[in-house]
């Protein structure tokens, strides 16, 4: 049995399924105000919840719940590069949440609720690297403790339920969460 905060082995994982989590064409997804906050982004063009960095194959809110998927919840944005840089979407991520917390956001614990940047291709982690490393002279001035954000290259997505997919359009009151350092503005 799996302690609380430890990741499974691909062995240990619940098995998964091999059908697709069915959404719709037109959602955009939110887990909590974190997608809300890219997909009002000028140059974002779509956003999705889902789920990746894990074993299980096409999970569900449930199993990732268990810890025992790999999965962290997370957000895809699409975006138009002449619109926005892939930086100002970094600075976004990092500004608001605690990327200092390990295997929970807030009252929210368990390894889903992990901080994690999956890029394509080695120009986006680089950039990610690099972000990591200026966050944190921020964090260290302001004594808020080390970041735990795990930076690795994309691996499969698995939607989020449809419930999932719009949740603060759908629940407009709904619970946000998010908090984090304001990094000091661009020269």
């Amino acid at each position: 049995m799996l302690g609380a905060g430890e990741l499974p082995s691909p062995t240990e994982a619940l098995p998964g399924r091999t059908q697709r989590m069915p959404v719709s064409g037109t959602s955009m997804g939110c887990f909590w105000g974190a997608e809300r906050l890219f997909w009002e982004m000028p140059g974002v063009f779509s956003t999705q919840v889902g789920y990746a960095g894990g074993f299980t194959p096409n999970p569900t809110y449930e199993e990732v719940r268990t810890g025992l998927t790999g999965h962290a919840e997370v957000v895809r944005v699409v975006f138009d590069p002449q619109q926005i840089s892939y930086e100002e979407l970094l600075k976004a991520f990092w500004e608001n949440h605690d990327p200092t917390q390990g295997m929970r956001q807030q009252e929210d614990v368990g390894t889903q609720y992990r901080s994690v940047i999956y890029t394509q291709g080695p120009s986006q982690q680089a950039a990610a690297l690099r972000s990591r490393e200026e966050y944190q002279r921020e964090l260290r001035e302001r004594q808020r403790g080390d970041t735990t954000t795990s930076i690795e290259p994309a691996r499969d997505f698995y939607y989020a339920e449809e419930q999932h997919q719009q949740h603060l359009h759908k629940v407009p009151g709904g619970s946000c969460g998010l908090q984090g350092v304001t990094c000091p503005p661009d020269p």
